[in-house]
């Protein structure tokens, strides 16, 4: 390969300073954190007796997804163990994303993997060949032979857990005997009814401290993101651009997180395209893109029928200079898209009710209208997402 183009394809512009501030999975400093003092201080008043080598109390945070939870959990907990150093105790914890871990045994052995990584033990955990139980018993191991005063582990996503088996253990270690280390836990769930799943002796070991976290607002989102400003050179975002996606973030979702990947990808469109400033331009493709990957998530699961149902409805609202279709008028479509695709197509009165369904998931809309005298009621319906978008997803999909 020539030199020249070697050097050339790993060339990345002049956008970013530091992406790393707006990446995935990206776990800031407490001061950066905005938008959640309150909840900042009552996570906080969970861990305090810890900095002090005391009983830190078990708390479960409820949310949607990118209000902030994980992020306010993680980084509370990382300053408590510094304090605690500081005070001249131990103080340690460690994370476990149940989505990853449903079962107990698999968390029980990522509880025991982080706290060995914490403690920068070699205690040469085994990936498989011991139960749940035995898991539990190295992390009891671990506290004791390091003495550590105080232990929290931070259960994310716990409502994905096959059953409450280890948060049973681990708010009763102490009690039981297994550890003398004093033992928290923080359960966090995007389900506000989760706490109603628990086994009644689960429930009576875990303290009154219920956390709700609401969606951000516009204010609160425009304040993370310019947090983040300096993941970018000086003078490279347009002015309009942070607000504009925490505008249109706070109405759409709510979600942090997203919004913040929504600048990044602004960014590295920019950067792709080889500009020296990121426009509200780079901001609307972003946003475009993102509505199709979760538009794509929507429908990946739907059946090939429905699929082709949707394809129909977005075939021709780009075609026709109109946003409403009678049943009639789709079916026909589908029914020739149905053809092309070799399937047997499905009935009208299937059809019909299949696109009344999709109302529930914010992809239809289908209403009864009057045609007018001698042509009674009958029913239309309206995509509600960009037909660009809709097939684009459904070609990814297919």
């Amino acid at each position: 390969m020539d030199d020249g183009l070697t050097d050339n394809i790993y060339q990345t512009g002049d956008i970013f300073s530091n992406r790393e501030l707006v990446r995935v999975g990206y776990v800031p400093k407490l001061s950066r954190i905005v938008g959640r003092d309150d909840e900042v201080r009552e996570v906080g008043g969970a861990l305090g007796p810890a900095i002090q080598g005391g009983p830190p109390e078990t708390c479960i945070i409820y949310g949607k997804t990118g209000t902030g939870k994980s992020l306010v959990a993680r980084c509370v907990t990382r300053g408590a163990v510094k304090r605690a150093q500081d005070n001249g105790h131990s103080f340690q914890y460690c994370y476990v994303d149940c989505s990853d871990y449903q079962t107990e045994a698999k968390a029980s052995r990522e509880m025991a993997r982080g706290l060995e990584e914490q403690l920068h033990a070699d205690k040469s955990i085994p990936r498989i060949g011991i139960g749940a139980a035995d898991y539990r018993d190295i992390t009891w191991e671990l506290l004791s032979e390091y003495d550590i005063d105080s232990f929290v582990v931070i259960l994310d996503e716990i409502d994905k857990l096959e059953n409450d088996e280890i948060l049973r253990s681990v708010s009763r270690a102490k009690e039981s005997g297994k550890s003398k280390t004093n033992i928290g836990v923080i359960c966090i769930s995007n389900k506000i009814e989760y706490r109603k799943r628990f086994s009644e002796r689960v429930d009576s070991s875990l303290q009154e401290n219920d956390l709700v976290f609401d969606p951000y607002d516009a204010h609160q989102l425009r304040n993370i993101l310019t947090n983040r400003k300096d993941a970018f050179k000086e003078g490279v975002l347009e002015k309009s651009v942070i607000p504009k996606i925490a505008a249109s973030s706070a109405q759409e979702h709510g979600d942090a997180r997203k919004a913040v990947d929504t600048l990044y990808e602004a960014g590295r469109l920019a950067e792709k395209a080889g500009a020296s400033t990121v426009t509200n331009d780079f901001v609307d493709e972003a946003l475009k893109k993102a509505e199709a990957n979760r538009f794509k998530e929507l429908v990946s699961g739907q059946p090939p029928q429905v699929k082709l149902v949707l394809a129909a409805l977005a075939s021709l609202t780009k075609a026709q200079d109109r946003d409403q279709f009678r049943t009639s008028t789709v079916y026909d479509w589908y029914k020739r898209a149905a053809a092309e695709e070799g399937k047997q197509p499905l009935s009208y009165d299937r059809v019909s009710k299949l696109l009344r369904e999709q109302g529930f998931l914010g992809i239809t809309e289908s209403e009864h209208t009057g045609g007018g005298y001698g042509e009674g009621s009958y029913m239309v319906h309206r995509l509600l997402r960009d037909p660009d978008i809709v097939v684009e997803a459904l070609n990814d999909a297919s």
